[in-house]
C-alpha cells in the first residue's frame, strides 16, 4: 500500500542574505559568472531566515543546509560562516554550512583551518561550471585536474569536510577522475547536475554523466532545484528529472532540497515539497524518510 510521507524535512540546500552587508555584488549588479542565471531582480532583496521560516510556512522542516552565496571574494573566507552563525536559527535551519575557500591558492591551508574552527561548517562548495557557450560559461575547464586545486582539495579531506560542486555534464568525466583518485572525500553535486542543455544531445550528455557518477560510491546528488530542470512544470516531467537522479544514484545517495531563494523563479517552496512528495510515494517508507531527511542527516553530520 501506498504511504506517501510527512515525516520531518531536512533541506539539504539553500541560500541566505543581506543586502546591506554590500557582500552579494553578484546579486547587486556586479559583473559576475552569475549572469548566466539571467535576470535577478526577483533576488533582490534580503533572504534571512525568518524569510526562509515564512516560505516554509506548514512543512516539517527539521533542519536545514545553509550553501554559500558567492560572497564577495576579496573578503576574508570566514566572513560569511560568521554571518550566519551570528544570527539566531530556530529549528535547526541554516545548523549546517557549506562554505567557501581558494583551493588552489597556496593559503588554502590556513583558510580551511580558520573555517572548521566554527562549528557548523561541515564542507566546502567549488564551482566547476565550464560550458563551450560563453553565455552559460562560469569558470575556465579542467579545474579538478589542477593540480594545485587537487592540494587544497586534500587538505580538506583531512580536515573531514565533504565537497560540493556546482557543475555541469560536462564536467562529469572530471567528477568521476576526482572520486576515484580520492575514494575518502565526499562529494556532493548540485542541482540534479545542471543539465542546462535541453537538447537531445545535452539530455543524453546529461544522463550519461549521472550514470557515471553515480557508479562511483563517494559521489551524492542533490535534487535541489529540480523544477528548474523539467521540460514542465506537469508531474510527469518533474518525476522524469528526479527520477533519472534516483535511478543512477539510489534512494541512499539523492538529498532533497529547494535551492531557495533561487528555486523560487522555477516554483513555490510549498509545491516543491508537496511534487517531490508526489513523485517518491511509491517508494517504501524508510527510502521516502532517507530521500527527505535521512541521507542529509548522515552526510551532514546532524547527529
Amino acid at each position: 500500500m501506498t504511504q506517501r510521507y510527512d515525516g520531518p524535512i531536512i533541506d539539504a540546500h539553500h541560500h541566505l542574505w543581506d543586502l546591506s552587508l554590500g557582500r552579494h555584488d553578484w546579486l547587486t549588479g556586479g559583473d559576475s559568472p552569475a549572469k548566466a542565471l539571467g535576470d535577478l531582480a526577483f533576488l533582490r532583496h534580503d533572504y534571512l531566515v525568518a524569510d526562509y521560516l515564512k516560505d516554509a510556512g506548514p512543512q516539517p522542516i527539521a533542519g536545514s543546509v545553509f550553501v554559500e552565496a558567492i560572497w564577495n571574494r576579496d573578503r576574508p573566507v570566514t566572513e560569511e560562516v560568521a554571518w550566519v552563525e551570528s544570527l539566531a536559527r530556530p529549528r535547526a535551519i541554516a545548523a549546517r554550512c557549506v562554505a567557501w575557500a581558494p583551493l588552489q591558492s597556496p593559503d588554502a591551508g590556513a583558510a580551511i583551518e580558520a573555517l572548521v574552527a566554527y562549528p557548523g561548517v561541515v564542507g566546502l562548495r567549488e564551482t566547476i561550471r565550464w560550458h563551450p557557450d560563453p553565455a552559460n560559461r562560469w569558470t575556465v575547464a579542467g579545474l579538478l585536474d589542477d593540480p594545485a586545486w587537487r592540494r587544497g582539495a586534500t587538505i580538506m579531506a583531512e580536515h573531514g569536510l565533504l565537497l560540493e560542486l556546482l557543475m555541469n555534464p560536462y564536467q562529469a568525466d572530471d567528477v568521476v577522475r576526482l572520486a576515484h583518485d580520492m575514494p575518502g572525500l565526499p562529494i556532493v553535486v548540485n542541482h540534479c547536475g545542471t543539465p542546462v542543455d535541453r537538447d537531445a544531445d545535452g539530455l543524453t550528455r546529461w544522463k550519461r554523466g549521472l550514470q557515471a557518477m553515480g557508479a562511483c560510491p563517494n559521489v551524492s546528488i542533490k535534487l535541489s532545484n529540480f523544477a528548474a530542470y523539467a521540460a514542465d512544470k506537469s508531474l510527469p516531467s518533474l518525476r522524469a528529472t528526479v527520477m533519472t537522479c534516483i535511478d543512477a544514484f539510489g534512494p541512499a545517495r539523492a538529498l532533497f532540497g529547494t535551492d531557495y531563494p533561487v528555486g523560487r523563479r522555477a516554483m513555490s517552496f510549498q509545491d516543491i515539497c508537496e511534487r517531490f512528495r508526489d513523485i517518491v510515494q511509491d517508494f517504501p517508507l524508510d527510502e521516502q524518510a532517507a530521500l527527505f531527511h535521512d541521507n542529509t542527516a548522515r552526510i551532514y553530520r546532524f547527529h
